[in-house]
């Protein structure tokens, strides 16, 4: 596969969507593709949970996971850790404070203006974190696609998941982003529409390169 060398100062690619949708397998080919740094902003949630873990500190203490959430070192998250379930309780306690959000949206702003840019992606990139990307894509599929991929890619790891439950998981969490005052998960209006439930992650990523190179030859 050919690489593209950005020529243009500095870019931002957007890619929002919901859990399971392929947005992060698509973000990492994106960034390798041109040669970008790419955040998993949904890690730093999962960081800060652990940081204050490690350190004996309370969940519940918002000031406190603020402060933490600000000190976090964003180019070195370790997604092998950081994926464990328990981590991801833990986070969804502290991604509903105000305060946290707003100091790792400031954090992920400054990942995302390093030379010669970045892919970022969550939910909520395209409309807060960075709405002057670039580009900007939203992912998603059905329900029962995003829970069947989770599924099988448990299976895959060698654990145990019921299909069902990974379903009912998908679609509280999907209420939950959506519905949530504080940067709900919602399209950017002028975000690129890529529905993967029928579409497999090469196909994904051609549409998804064919726009960038269109927006950088403007």
């Amino acid at each position: 596969m050919t690489h593209r060398t950005i020529v243009a100062p500095h870019i931002v690619i957007a890619v929002d969507g919901p859990a399971a949708a392929g947005k992060g397998t698509l973000s990492r080919r994106l960034a390798d593709h041109y040669g970008l740094r790419h955040l998993d902003t949904g890690l730093t949630y999962r960081a800060t949970a652990r940081a204050l873990a490690e350190r004996g500190l309370p969940l519940d203490d918002e000031d406190v996971a603020a402060r933490i959430a600000a000190e976090l070192d964003l180019s070195d998250l370790d997604r092998s850790v950081l994926s464990a379930h328990e981590i991801g309780e833990a986070a969804s306690k502290v991604a509903v404070m105000p305060k946290v959000r707003k100091a790792l949206v400031e954090a992920q702003r400054s990942f995302a203006l390093v030379p010669p840019g970045a892919v970022l992606d969550g939910r909520d990139i395209g409309t807060v974190v960075c709405p002057d990307a670039l580009v900007k894509f939203y992912v998603t599929a059905s329900p029962e696609t995003r829970a069947r991929r989770r599924h099988d890619e448990i299976l895959g790891n060698g654990g145990n998941a019921d299909l069902a439950e990974i379903l009912a998981d998908i679609e509280r969490r999907d209420a939950r982003d959506t519905g949530r005052t504080d940067s709900p998960l919602r399209p950017a209006s002028d975000a690129h529409l890529l529905d993967t439930t029928e579409m497999g992650i090469e196909a994904a990523f051609e549409a998804a390169r064919n726009l960038v190179d269109t927006a950088l030859e403007r």
